[in-house]
């Protein structure tokens, strides 16, 4: 794990791609799109079956290492509608066992409208919500332009992208924004074991960001948390 300070907290980001809170004793999560290999495979896309049980096995070790007694997963959770009806019994027990051994919460993302009405009980335990406020802190599923309060989202996937000795490099990344009150806004890199990604730099992301004076990309590496900016404001007025 490396520590980040944000929105005048402290924070630390693992490298299995969560955010732990120390001042919540949460762990933060997004985009687990759990049964997304079984999702493809009823569309003739074959692919191991196991992506949840690798995701869940990563949650756990997230939790042990970090002593998170709170989950709070940032939307997306199941890939689709039917994704919790065809968990195979082992994932749906690690899955059970997770959300009774933890205040957790399941925030609901644009994978997960369609469930929302008995999504509580579908998801295995854990409660539900569209988005909460935690310590002055807003968390939901997609960055809302505009917003000015300290958030955390996911949605967007953010990879970084770098070539380096004519090697093409792309990592998961955190994409953190600062406006002119020194506040900022943060994007978690998707946690699913078969989730894809979109650059960083990508004008959605950067959009989605706004307002803000800088836009960076954060990663850990090798202890460190490595830093790379992706947009600054033109000729900011220094406060």
């Amino acid at each position: 794990m490396v520590p980040l300070s944000f929105a005048d907290q402290e924070f630390f980001l693992t490298e299995s791609r969560a955010l732990f809170w120390p001042g919540e004793n949460a762990l933060l999560v997004a985009d687990l799109h759990l049964e997304k290999a079984s999702f493809y495979a009823q569309h003739g896309q074959m692919l191991p079956p196991y992506d949840s049980r690798e995701t869940l096995e990563r949650v756990a070790l997230a939790i042990r290492e970090t002593g998170a007694r709170r989950v709070f997963t940032l939307g997306d959770n199941f890939h689709d509608a039917g994704g919790a009806a065809r968990m195979e019994p082992h994932a749906a027990g690690m899955l059970a066992a997770l959300t009774r051994a933890t205040d957790w919460v399941w925030i609901t993302g644009n994978h997960d409208a369609p469930i929302a009405e008995n999504a509580a009980k579908t998801l295995a335990g854990g409660t539900l919500a569209e988005e909460l406020e935690v310590a002055g802190m807003i968390l939901r599923h997609q960055a809302m332009p505009g917003e000015t309060r300290p958030e955390f989202s996911g949605h967007y996937h953010p990879r970084f992208q770098i070539t380096v000795r004519n090697k093409f490099i792309r990592r998961p990344c955190a994409v953190v924004s600062r406006d002119a009150s020194g506040s900022g806004r943060m994007i978690l890199p998707a946690f699913g074991a078969l989730t894809g990604g979109m650059d960083a730099a990508d004008p959605a992301i950067l959009s989605a960001m706004q307002p803000a004076r800088t836009i960076h990309a954060l990663l850990p590496a090798g202890g460190k948390l490595v830093k790379f900016a992706l947009w600054q404001q033109e000729n900011p007025i220094q406060p």
